[in-house]
């Protein structure tokens, strides 16, 4: 399986898959004008990568600013973790929120509260 690199625009974060460490990274802002367009391909690259994960797999997720488009689908791409984890699959999902930041913390909450599935809120000033 190959690794999905996907540099970051003004409106779509950086995507970083590494299959063969299990590393997998979400970075910047997500404000795309297509959000189905934009994730579906993470959601599809996912599901391929838990027929054969490494041992295991660790989601980190730093965004800056979230619209609710976006939102939808992220909890699309945390659907398929939560089918992964059901399935006996080793996951951890670290949601990055800046320290006044109440949108993007909330929003972690969220997720980890809907989702139930191993999901660390990690804090940073």
């Amino acid at each position: 399986m190959n690794r999905l690199e996907i540099s970051s625009t003004p409106n779509t974060p950086l995507v970083s898959f590494d299959p063969v460490k299990g590393e997998l990274k979400l970075e910047g802002r997500s404000i795309p004008e297509n959000p189905g367009e934009f994730y579906d391909d993470l959601v599809a690259w996912l599901a391929d990568y838990f027929k054969s994960p490494a041992p295991k797999t660790v989601f980190d997720i730093n965004l800056e600013y979230v619209n609710s488009g976006s939102s939808k689908y992220l909890l699309g791409l945390f659907r398929v973790f939560k089918d992964a984890f059901a399935a006996g699959i080793d996951i951890e999902i670290q949601w990055f929120y800046e320290e006044d930041d109440e949108a993007i913390e909330g929003l972690g909450e969220h997720y980890k509260s809907t989702m139930e599935i191993p999901f660390k809120m990690v804090e940073y000033i």
